[in-house]
């Protein structure tokens, strides 16, 4: 199956049907990222009334198309699409995208009898089909960016989303700090190609370090389960689901024309097959981030060291909240840390270095601190600028401690010193909150990982 599917993200052309010479419309915005993401491949603008778009030759049909075609992207109105998908497999195309919207998802008899037949059309053709009313796909690794907007920064998150406007804001975040996308795949109806599909293929995935999945239903539960227990061992995924009410439930059927199901179901299933839950579009993101680079700890004491007494204390509240361990100092560290540290600076949990503290005291801090025996985790809060605290960190993170950088309140400062991390692939976060809920989930996975590679 994974070796299927591995068309969407790894072909050797691609075919843009219903490819446009106006730049407003989607079959040129598409053709468009294709040539500018830096696509080494073939590429076949196809437009029966057009002899170029963008230097590029345009064919009346893919079946005038001189060489194979692995992957097609179909943006032509959805009564055409059925007849398309008799001509990839004519053509012997592996993959198609169809982009195109105006099926199962209108609600409407018209539309739900087009999706009918355009079923019909996959399973004699023997078309995989990713869609249709989806934004495509994209693989920044060999610059094949089949969607929009333009996203060409390399890095280990997948996404795989039933929303494409939710694909593009992770892929565009991860882009923003510096991180980037492994992969990016977007369902929509799912007429063919689903999420336990794409989950498959990423689990092989070398680039690929953690999965975020933003769905509204699965269409096999058992098969999922399966998949994402066996993917779980080999790498983490992050789930956000949608439907979680009445009203989200008749907004799903809206959107997708899928059924939501019980969130409560889905909630234990995924808990039990080693998923991360994300409640928000940011939890999804950060989470996944959090989970590709952090180190694995289990144990969950943790310790607090911060610059901003205000955000230590959201710290503590927010992570009894989320049922972990605020760390004991060992008697010999606090002695320690009060012989090094400046009178006005308070030694316990959290461990306030004050608004006067730079790197060098944070540096201080973290030589007693992954020494004590009583600490798993420190939360390490930069308040305000503070120049040189990525060396600080880089220099600690891999020393036998979870290591987890917040950095708040630090204007261009902030902004140079995140860039920095996450250059040297330690994640860093906006805020506490955001901090002590990847944490959560880091434990979470983490026992997961003890427990079944004990079994």
């Amino acid at each position: 199956m994974s070796s299927e599917v591995r068309f969407f993200f790894e072909p050797q052309s691609v075919a843009v049907i219903g490819a446009s010479r106006d730049p407003s419309k989607t079959g040129h915005i598409i053709l468009r990222n294709l040539v500018e993401s830096g696509y080494k491949g073939e590429i076949y603008p196809i437009n029966p009334s057009a002899n170029e778009i963008l230097g590029l030759r345009c064919y009346k049909s893919v079946l005038e198309v001189p060489g194979n075609v692995d992957l097609a992207v179909v943006v032509v109105p959805a009564r055409l699409v059925p007849n398309i998908i008799e001509e990839l497999g004519i053509k012997g195309v592996k993959a198609a995208v169809i982009i195109s919207g105006g099926f199962r998802e209108t609600g409407t008899q018209e539309g739900l009898k087009l999706e009918e037949e355009l079923k019909d059309k996959i399973r004699k053709n023997k078309v995989r089909v990713l869609g249709p009313n989806c934004q495509g796909v994209n693989n920044p690794h060999i610059g094949l960016c089949a969607s929009w907007p333009l996203v060409k920064s390399k890095g280990p998150l997948a996404i795989v989303s039933q929303s494409g406007t939710i694909a593009a804001a992770f892929e565009l975040w991860a882009e923003e700090e510096g991180i980037g996308v492994s992969k990016m795949a977007t369902l929509g109806n799912k007429v063919d190609v689903d999420e336990t599909d794409l989950l498959e293929y990423l689990r092989e995935d070398t680039n690929t370090k953690s999965i975020a999945m933003y769905i509204e239903s699965v269409r096999n539960g058992r098969r999922f389960l399966e998949i994402a227990t066996e993917t779980s061992l080999r790498k983490p995924i992050v789930v956000l689901k949608s439907g979680r009410t009445p009203s989200g439930v008749r907004a799903v059927a809206s959107h997708t024309g899928s059924l939501a199901g019980s969130y409560a179901i889905y909630y234990s299933a995924f808990r039990k097959a080693g998923i991360a839950v994300a409640e928000t579009i940011e939890e999804l993101y950060e989470i996944a981030k959090g989970l590709a680079w952090l180190p694995r700890t289990d144990k969950d004491n943790i310790q607090i060291v911060t610059s901003s007494g205000g955000s230590g204390i959201v710290s503590v509240d927010y992570a009894e909240m989320l049922g972990l361990r605020l760390a004991s100092l060992d008697e010999s560290s606090r002695e320690t840390l009060r012989s090094k540290l400046p009178s006005h600076c308070i030694v316990g949990n959290p461990l306030d270095l004050t608004g006067d503290a730079d790197a060098t005291r944070y540096d201080e801090v973290l030589s007693v601190l992954v020494k004590d025996p009583n600490v798993d985790i420190i939360l390490t809060v930069f308040g305000d600028p503070i120049p040189n605290a990525s060396d600080v960190i880089k220099k600690w993170f891999n020393s036998g401690k979870t290591i987890v950088p917040v950095y708040i309140g630090g204007g261009s400062v902030e902004i140079i010193e995140r860039k920095k991390m996450h250059e040297s692939q330690i994640p860093t976060f906006k805020t506490p909150e955001r901090a002590v809920k990847v944490i959560r989930a880091l434990v979470d996975y983490s026992r997961f990982l003890k427990i079944n590679q004990m079994m």
